[in-house]
C-alpha cells in the first residue's frame, strides 16, 4: 500500500514540474528571442516481481515503480520577426541543413527540428545565434538581437553582455547608431560607401544546440563547446541577419495551455490517489486494529 503512496506522489512531482514549465512558456509568450521548453518524462526502471514459496521462485510480472521529470528541453525553432525600425535591433532568420551521410541529400527534419536515423540515432538542426561575453569572460548565445549602445562604444545585449564580433572580440561602433548599417551576413557597412567596414556580428552556429543549457536571460552556453561543435558562421551558412527587426518568441500558446490543463488534471487524480491510500491506511489503523 505505501508503495502505491510513493507512486502516486512522485506521478505529482512530476505533474507539478510539467504544470511550472507551461507556465514559463505561457509568462515568456512576448519576451524577445525566447525559445520554448517541453518537460520530458519517464517512468522509473521497473521491478521484476517473483513469489517465493517453499523454495521454489515463480514469476508474477514486472511492476513500474512510478515516474519523474527527467529534464527541460528547449526548442529552437524559428520565431516570427517583427519590424522594430531600430538600427541596433536584429534578428536571424536561418535555415541550416544537414546532409544525411547515407544519400549526401539534406536532412528533412521534422517539426521540431529533429530527424531520427533508421539506426535510432537522433539528429537535430544546427542553429544559429548571437555571440555574447559576460563580465567573467564566459561566451553565451542569445537569439534576442534587442542591442543597445553604451558611451564607450560598445555593443551591448538585452541582459547587458558584450556583444561579440566575428573574431570574438568585443563589437564596438565608431559613429552614430542611426548611420549604422549592416548587411544581411551581419557585415558592418561604411555609411560613405556602403562597403563592408570589416567588422562583422558575431553569428555562431551550433551544430548541436541539445547540448545548450538555458542559463536565464535569454541566453545559453555549452559546458562543451567542441561536444557542442560551435564555430563561427561563413558565407556558406543560409542564414540571414536582418536589421530593424526582433525574433518573436516560438511559443506556441495553444499547446501550451493544453499542456497546463492537462498537467492540472493529471495533478489532480494523483492526489486523489493519495487521498485513498490515506483513508484505507486511516481504517486500517482505526477499526482493523481493534480486532
Amino acid at each position: 500500500m505505501l508503495r502505491g503512496l510513493y507512486t502516486a506522489a512522485a506521478g505529482m512531482v512530476t505533474q507539478q514540474r510539467r504544470h511550472d514549465t507551461a507556465t514559463q512558456n505561457i509568462a515568456n509568450l512576448n519576451t524577445t528571442g525566447y525559445k520554448q521548453v517541453d518537460s520530458v518524462s519517464h517512468a522509473f526502471p521497473e521491478v521484476l516481481i517473483s513469489a517465493m514459496s517453499g523454495g521454489t521462485v515463480k514469476p508474477v510480472g514486472r511492476m513500474n515503480t512510478g515516474v519523474f521529470a527527467e529534464q527541460s528541453v528547449s526548442q529552437y525553432l524559428q520565431g516570427d520577426l517583427i519590424e522594430s525600425g531600430k538600427p541596433v535591433d536584429f534578428a536571424l532568420s536561418t535555415d541550416l541543413q544537414v546532409a544525411d551521410p547515407a544519400t549526401g541529400a539534406n536532412i528533412n527534419f521534422d517539426g521540431s527540428g529533429k530527424y531520427i536515423t533508421p539506426d535510432g540515432e537522433v539528429i537535430y538542426r544546427p542553429q544559429a545565434f548571437f555571440t555574447v561575453k559576460d563580465d567573467d569572460g564566459n561566451q553565451l548565445y542569445t537569439r534576442n538581437g534587442s542591442f543597445t549602445v553604451n558611451a564607450a562604444g560598445e555593443v551591448l545585449s538585452a541582459g547587458g553582455f558584450k556583444v561579440l564580433d566575428s573574431n570574438g572580440n568585443p563589437l564596438i561602433l565608431t559613429g552614430p547608431q542611426d548611420k549604422l548599417k549592416v548587411d544581411g551576413q551581419g557585415n558592418l557597412l561604411n555609411p560613405a560607401t556602403g562597403r563592408p567596414s570589416g567588422a562583422q556580428l558575431g553569428i555562431s552556429v551550433v551544430t548541436r544546440p541539445q547540448e545548450l543549457v538555458r542559463d536565464g536571460n535569454g541566453v545559453f552556453h555549452a559546458d562543451d563547446v567542441d561536444n557542442a561543435d560551435i564555430r563561427f558562421a561563413n558565407g556558406t551558412d543560409n542564414l540571414q541577419v536582418r536589421q530593424g527587426y526582433l525574433e518573436n518568441s516560438n511559443v506556441d500558446a495553444t499547446k501550451v495551455t493544453v499542456d497546463m490543463n492537462a498537467a492540472y488534471r493529471a495533478y489532480e487524480a494523483n492526489q486523489k490517489v493519495i487521498q485513498f491510500y490515506d483513508s484505507s491506511l486511516q481504517k486500517a489503523v482505526n477499526e482493523v486494529g481493534r480486532i
